[in-house]
């Protein structure tokens, strides 16, 4: 029971973390600039979306190469945002990232442990 939840809560929280940072990129489509303009704001507030989008399919497959890189990109994030330098506040939007990288690495440890 504990190793079902330990496959299912970091990908449920990974996915619904990513969302949320999408969702916040949906500011873009609002102003007066032209439509084209519009979608490429939303795609270049989107990048990091999108690396940890492909951080995830990663994890799908290699928990502990993904949970490894869940924990770069929540450092890489924290940088970005300047979250250890101020910007305390976006520890709250990252932090899932680093409890869904921990967990996706203890998932493979204690499940190759019971496989033995």
């Amino acid at each position: 029971m504990t190793l079902k939840i330990l496959y299912w809560f970091p990908r449920i929280l990974a996915i619904l973390s990513i969302l949320f940072m999408l969702m916040f990129s949906l500011d873009s489509f609002g102003g007066d600039n032209p439509p084209g303009k519009q979608i490429l704001g939303f795609l270049m507030h989107n990048i990091p979306v999108f690396v940890l989008i492909i951080v995830l399919v990663i994890t799908w497959k290699r928990e502990i190469i993904g949970g490894a890189l869940f924990i770069i990109a929540f450092f890489a994030l924290g940088i970005f945002f300047k979250s250890f330098s101020g910007n305390t506040a976006s520890l709250l939007i990252i932090a899932p990232f680093l409890v869904a990288g921990a967990m996706f690495i203890l998932h493979d440890v204690l499940s190759s442990r019971s496989k033995q």
